[in-house]
């Protein structure tokens, strides 16, 4: 149910349900569940209310219930109703009294342990940094209100590791230190949960998603513009690229923004290393009218695109320059000639088919936590693309059994080298 009709089921305004929803942060409730048969069951305790409407002794009662008299003397004496003048035993009263002393107010981990805290927050919302260290501002943002990310607006840049990968990265960078464990679903209640303690609310502006509540995701179709010749569709695609078992195939695509701006991305199916392909726009963009087959001045040409290709993929070894797998998109048109200046192999995903390059689709969306939908994308010197991917390539990722993909992109490197020096006379 929504919120609204869940409130107009036990009785209350809309307002009041949706104010209860958005207090706990779309988590369901973690209501205790059955007790064991050690203790009594509400349904008991409804046995004994009727029980002793009818008169009926404690000893009788215990051996109906097979319980002990003691336990049923107990019960009555301790969860009964004492608003009245007589002793008044109700099966509903008796069981929140339970449940209210059965409570175990546990101070969260988060809470109690400093160093513990200090390392999660550092991983979700420390600041971006160059790869020697400086830090890196960002845009400024709007103070957090309690809701989910801005439309259309900036978002501060932080580290961002999600709580998943800070849970599990705790075991290789305190191997033995039991004490610095937690689980992301902790982290996760402790963010989203008012009165959780240690974290506060608005630390989930630092999630992927940036939303303040569970929901469910939606999805982005994107347009089918097709373009490609037969020869260069993904189906003739070497088989080696599909089990990523071979590095030096890639994936690649355009995030855009406002003003025909945008930013190139390329991401290693293996090791899900990311490059960032900065496209500064074109002298006269603005002031001169745009030339019908002419040079793209916004930056995301064509041209432009293959030369931002090219030089970022100069320098790497043959054997990490295999084949790249793009969309339909016409900034690409001139893969042929990126084929000679580099040599790779350029291929097509069909239309509707972002699975087909679903690294680079979840690279993406990481990537819209610092380039949100809506902000002008031209604004960020190449630097800042350098910082923002260095942020992603040294964050864990499950995939590659919580190692970075810097980590197993160098592994790459240095067994190509190695191999290389040892196969020379």
């Amino acid at each position: 149910m929504t919120s609204e009709e869940a409130a107009a089921e036990i009785g209350v305004s809309p307002a009041v349900g949706t104010r209860w929803f958005r207090q706990a942060g779309g988590v369901g409730p973690c209501l205790a569940p059955t007790v064991s048969g050690r203790y009594l069951s509400f349904a008991e305790r409804e046995e004994i209310a009727l029980c002793r409407a009818r008169k009926i002794g404690v000893r009788e009662i215990a051996r109906r219930l097979g319980r002990s008299p003691s336990t049923i003397s107990r019960e009555i004496r301790r969860n009964a109703s004492t608003r009245t003048y007589d002793v008044e035993y109700r099966a509903t009263v008796a069981q929140w009294h339970a449940e209210r002393r059965a409570r175990r107010p546990k101070t969260a981990k988060l809470a109690a342990h400093r160093p513990l805290r200090e390392y999660v927050q550092e991983r979700l919302a420390g600041q971006v940094r160059h790869p020697d260290g400086t830090p890196v501002a960002g845009p400024r943002t709007a103070p957090w209100k309690g809701r989910n990310k801005p439309r259309r607006q900036d978002r501060g840049w932080t580290t961002s590791w999600s709580p998943e990968q800070i849970a599990h990265r705790l075991k290789v960078d305190f191997p033995e230190d039991d004490t610095m464990r937690i689980s992301h679903e902790a982290i996760y209640q402790a963010l989203f949960i008012q009165g959780r303690g240690a974290l506060k609310r608005e630390l989930v502006a630092c999630l992927r998603t940036g939303r303040a509540l569970r929901v469910p995701r939606a999805r982005a179709r994107h347009k089918d513009r097709g373009h490609v010749t037969p020869e260069v569709l993904i189906s003739q695609r070497p088989a080696e690229a599909e089990d990523r078992a071979v590095p030096g195939h890639w994936e690649g695509d355009l995030i855009i923004g406002t003003g025909r701006s945008a930013i190139g991305t390329l991401v290693e199916r293996t090791t899900r290393f990311t490059l960032l392909l900065h496209l500064p726009r074109m002298e006269g963009f603005g002031t001169q009218e745009r030339v019908k087959n002419g040079p793209a001045l916004a930056g995301r040409g064509a041209e432009a695109v293959r030369d931002a290709i090219t030089k970022e993929l100069t320098g790497l070894p043959g054997q990490l320059l295999r084949s790249l797998t793009w969309d339909r998109g016409t900034e690409l048109a001139q893969h042929a000639r990126l084929r000679i200046d580099t040599g790779l192999l350029v291929y097509f995903a069909d239309p509707h088919s972002p699975w087909q390059r679903g690294t680079n689709e979840n690279t993406n969306g990481l990537l819209r936590q610092y380039f949100p939908k809506g902000t002008d994308l031209s604004r960020w010197a190449a630097e800042d693309l350098a910082a923002i991917a260095y942020t992603l390539n040294t964050r864990p990722r499950k995939t590659l059994g919580w190692r970075t993909p810097a980590e197993a992109f160098s592994d790459h490197l240095n067994l190509l080298l190695t191999s290389s020096v040892a196969t020379i006379p």
